[in-house]
């Protein structure tokens, strides 16, 4: 019993890694854009502390609360993971919301879609993304988050680009960090805010979050008109190894 049991589990996990599929035709290729002048950092884990420890410090609410996420939106959470965020999000959002749970590792997604499905979250879709583009549908999403893991994007510039495609007019974005470099699993302010409004973001808010958490700063997406011809944009230099400054 105990075998049949880890089998139909297996079995459960790998039907669920397909079902992750993108939500929209593929965007701007990786290949139009420079790759960014900095470290990129490897994907290690599906999450960066306990849920308890997070839960502690209201760490989701910290965030929804300055971004103002409310009731009714859809919000992707961009690099899900094991789902912190989003399984917290779609109670913050309701019946009537709607979260995209976008990640680019399989296992994770496998795992999510296995958590999402216990819970019977009917308004969360698992989506698989790719490091230049979380493949979401156009002028879909009020808000995007992106925890603690800005720093293990490959493909800064062409992500940025890709997902601006997929915000509603006025669309808020925002990042959570630590103050650290690259290499220490974080992202300097100033090589974030650099890179993103290389992509052609508008800073609206930064704040450092409470009980350690790191830093969030806001931005609204461009327009698709409004977005950065690829070929022009040019790659933040020598901010990789500026650390605490605002």
């Amino acid at each position: 019993m105990k075998r049949f049991s880890i089998v139909v589990t297996s079995l459960a996990l790998a039907l669920a890694a397909h079902a992750a599929e993108p939500l929209a035709p593929p965007g701007t290729p990786a290949s139009a854009f420079p790759k960014p002048d900095r470290p990129v950092a490897e994907i290690i884990a599906p999450l960066w502390a306990s849920e308890a420890e997070r839960d502690k410090v209201d760490e989701v609410g910290q965030v929804a609360r300055l971004m103002a996420i409310a009731p009714g939106e859809t919000v992707a959470d961009i690099g899900a993971g094991s789902g912190y965020y989003t399984m917290r999000l779609a109670e913050r959002v309701g019946a009537t919301g709607r979260i995209f749970a976008e990640d680019v590792t399989p296992a994770y997604l496998a795992d999510l879609s296995a958590r999402v499905g216990k819970a019977g979250l009917g308004t969360v879709t698992i989506v698989r993304g790719e490091p230049h583009d979380p493949r979401l549908p156009p002028a879909s999403v009020d808000a995007a988050v992106l925890v603690h893991m800005y720093h293990e994007i490959s493909q800064p510039y062409g992500l940025l680009h890709n997902l601006a495609a997929a915000m509603k007019p006025g669309g808020r974005v925002g990042i959570v960090d630590a103050d650290t470099l690259p290499s220490r699993h974080g992202t300097p302010p100033a090589l974030l805010r650099c890179e993103l409004a290389a992509a052609g973001y508008r800073e609206t808010g930064f704040s450092v979050l409470k009980g350690g958490v790191g830093y969030l700063a806001i931005f609204e997406a461009p327009s698709v008109a409004d977005r950065p011809d690829p070929a022009g944009i040019v790659p933040c230099k020598d901010l990789a190894t500026r650390s605490r400054g605002k």
